[in-house]
């Protein structure tokens, strides 16, 4: 066995239960790369771990925004999956691998020239490889440290003077406490915000708005509630993730439950699996985090999504007990907001949310947000310096917009997974047009199949 196909199925096998992403920006990625194929003859199962033979050899160009182009000048398109990898569709398949990384006692290495092995099929689902994928210019690799709780196992205890604090600093929203907070330890709050897996390291903001975004923007209703809309509700309820870093899962999931309703005048209204996606997939890291994405987009139409009962919620990674009799459920489409990964804004989600149905959503969590209890949320600036939690990507679900009728102030409202004592009946609202807390930076739409 060559030393860096051995090397790459070592760190695959250790990378599935890592607590930390690879470092990858849009220019690290953009240029020209190699794709290496095993044989195309593989289904969804197919174990990647080892990578067998390479068969097919191709050059792909990942251009400028969202554009890519193969040796023989045929065109599809790509796009980051935030800063852990990329996926490329062109020439009838699809390609997706996380970028490359390295973790040395603290340090973490990324080498975002080259990939992990991950996995092609065609865009029938059909023959299924696997493929890594190699950049002809090599960059040097990025190291950063990691950034550890050194309580991260002690338990949370309140600091009440920060709750004043930012009760004391603005009148938008109000904090409160939580007594269930003191029942966890830090890095149980640190995984229900998201998880280490899906910490902020580099992300990405929204973009400008064109003419013809903005002209659409004109035609929609000033506000929108897919919870009432003439009347009907079309969202699922409410669930609590508990301790597990699984927001990502429960986002995807109310995504796709709710286009199901949509799609179905409310015929069909299921609960799907988050379990099966923390416990089986290999797209995401458990309880450590992942991304909507990849699940309400890629898991889920490449393998499909199961119904509650078939693996009912655990909170826990160790194993995938999915019960296998049970039929599974697809998505059709998916794609970032916009097009792209770094094309998402405020009048593009408008759009999609009211055409399409409610939106997976990433917002950097702070501190403050901990504590929200109602009211239309920004970050204040204060940090629990008693309590500090690191800066985490939590998944959520957009349902709806408006403004208040009172300030005239702008918000969104948000399906939040940490139960319905939380926040506005388990919902938040929070400030919208601002790019707060860079909700406007990274939307999820699905079009699942009923």
């Amino acid at each position: 066995m060559k030393p860096l196909l051995l090397l790459l199925i070592l760190s695959w096998c250790r990378w599935t239960k890592a607590d930390t992403p690879a470092n990858c920006t849009f220019e690290d990625v953009k240029g020209e790369w190699i794709f290496y194929e095993t044989e195309r003859t593989g289904d969804y199962k197919i174990n990647c771990d080892n990578m067998g033979q390479v068969v097919h050899k191709m050059n792909v160009k990942l251009l400028f925004p969202n554009v890519a182009e193969d040796q023989y000048g045929n065109r599809g398109t790509w796009t980051m999956v935030y800063n852990q990898g990329f996926e490329v569709k062109i020439s009838g398949r699809s390609f997706f691998a996380f970028s490359y990384y390295e973790k040395t006692g603290d340090d973490v290495i990324s080498m975002c020239d080259k990939t992990f092995t991950g996995w092609s099929r065609d865009v029938t689902i059909r023959n299924w490889a696997c493929y890594r994928a190699q950049k002809k210019e090599s960059l040097p690799p990025k190291t950063y440290k990691l950034m550890l709780m050194a309580n991260e196992h002690s338990a949370y205890k309140y600091n009440k003077a920060f709750i004043r604090s930012i009760n004391e600093v603005q009148s938008n929203w109000v904090a409160d406490v939580y007594p269930e907070y003191e029942l966890m330890n830090m890095m149980d709050h640190l995984r229900r915000a998201g998880g280490r897996a899906s910490k902020i390291i580099h992300g990405a903001r929204a973009t400008q708005a064109n003419f013809v975004a903005r002209l659409r923007d004109m035609s929609l209703p000033q506000s929108w509630d897919w919870r009432n809309v003439s009347g009907i509700n079309y969202v699922s309820p409410v669930r609590n993730q508990g301790s597990c870093g699984s927001c990502y899962a429960f986002a995807s999931m109310a995504a796709l439950e709710a286009r199901v309703r949509i799609l179905t005048n409310n015929n069909l209204q299921p609960v799907f699996a988050p379990q099966d996606v923390v416990g089986c997939s290999k797209l995401s890291q458990g309880c450590e985090g992942g991304f909507p994405f990849l699940i309400a987009g890629r898991y889920a139409q490449d393998v499909g999504v199961v119904e509650e009962q078939c693996s009912p919620y655990e909170g826990k990674d160790d194993t995938c007990r999915t019960d296998t009799h049970c039929g599974r459920h697809y998505t059709a489409y998916y794609r970032y907001v916009g097009g792209y990964y770094g094309a998402c804004n405020e009048e593009e989600m408008k759009l999609a949310l009211v055409k399409g149905g409610p939106l997976a959503v990433g917002l950097e969590v702070y501190d403050d947000f901990l504590h929200y209890k109602g009211g239309i949320y920004h970050h204040t600036g204060l940090m629990d310096k008693f309590n500090p939690l690191e800066l985490t990507n939590h998944a959520v679900l957009l349902v709806g917009y408006g403004a208040d009728e009172a300030t005239g102030e702008k918000y969104w409202s948000v399906k939040n997974s940490w139960g319905e004592n939380w926040g506005e009946g388990g919902y938040f609202r929070i400030r919208r047009g601002t790019d707060e807390c860079a909700i406007e930076s990274l939307a999820v739409e699905v079009v699942p199949i009923p």
